[in-house]
C-alpha cells in the first residue's frame, strides 16, 4: 500500500482580500492551514539556523535584548537597501518553503491549505501543490479594508497594493476563485462548496 500523500491546496490573494477569514472558515470544517507568515517567524526563532545565518550576514545589531530578531530594526535596515533585502530573502524564503513542504507532507487530514500571500510572485517554487485557490476582492475593496485595518493613508495603501502581483497575474495561476465582496453568507457558501469539491478530489486521488 502506498504512503499517504496529502492533497495540498495553496491559498493566496492580495493584501486585505480576506484570506484570514477564508482560512478561518476552512478551519471550521476541520481543515489544517499552514501559514507562510507563521513559517517566516518560526524559521528565525532563537536557536534556529535561520537566525544564525541572519546574524552572520547582518551582525548582532538586528537582535533585541532577548536574542530574538528585532523585526523593526531588520525592516529599517533592508527597506531602502535592495541588496540587503535580497540577501535577507535568500536566507529566509527557502527555509519558509521547506517548513511549508514538511508540514504539508506530514498532514494527516483529507487535504490541507498552505496560505501563501506572495504565491504568484514565487509560483516556480510551488509547482508541487495540487491546486491553487485565490481569494479575490476588487482593488477598491482592498484599499478601503487596508486603510481601515492598518490606519494607513490612501497614498501608502495604493503603494502597498502596487508592490504586489496584479489581479490578472493571480487569476492566471488559480484553479479556483472565491469572490469576497463583503457578504459573510456568500463567503460561507463558497467555502462549503469548495470544501466538498476538495474532499471529492482528495478521495479520488487516494483511490
Amino acid at each position: 500500500m502506498s504512503a499517504h500523500r496529502p492533497f495540498v491546496i495553496a491559498l493566496t490573494g492580495g493584501i486585505a482580500s480576506g484570506k484570514s477569514t477564508v482560512e478561518r472558515l476552512f478551519r471550521a470544517h476541520g481543515i489544517h492551514v499552514h501559514d507562510a507568515d507563521r513559517a517566516a517567524r518560526a524559521v528565525v526563532e532563537p536557536g534556529t539556523p535561520g537566525l544564525a545565518r541572519i546574524v552572520e550576514a547582518f551582525g548582532r545589531g538586528v537582535l533585541n535584548e532577548e536574542g530574538q530578531l528585532d523585526r523593526r530594526a531588520m525592516r529599517e535596515h533592508v527597506f531602502a537597501n535592495p541588496a540587503a533585502r535580497a540577501q535577507l530573502e535568500a536566507i529566509v524564503h527557502p527555509l519558509v518553503r521547506q517548513w511549508l513542504h514538511q508540514r504539508a507532507m506530514a498532514d494527516t487530514g483529507p487535504y490541507c491549505l498552505l496560505s501563501i500571500p506572495l504565491l504568484a510572485e514565487n509560483i516556480a517554487h510551488y509547482r508541487w501543490v495540487d491546486r491553487i485557490l485565490l481569494v479575490d476582492a476588487g482593488e477598491d475593496a482592498q484599499l478601503q479594508r487596508l486603510m481601515a485595518r492598518d490606519g494607513t493613508d490612501e497614498a501608502l495603501a495604493r503603494r502597498m497594493l502596487a508592490s504586489q502581483a496584479t489581479r490578472e497575474e493571480r487569476h492566471a495561476i488559480a484553479h479556483d476563485v472565491i469572490g469576497n465582496h463583503g457578504d459573510p453568507a456568500e463567503l460561507d457558501a463558497q467555502v462549503a462548496a469548495l470544501h466538498a469539491t476538495y474532499l471529492a478530489l482528495a478521495a479520488a486521488r487516494a483511490g
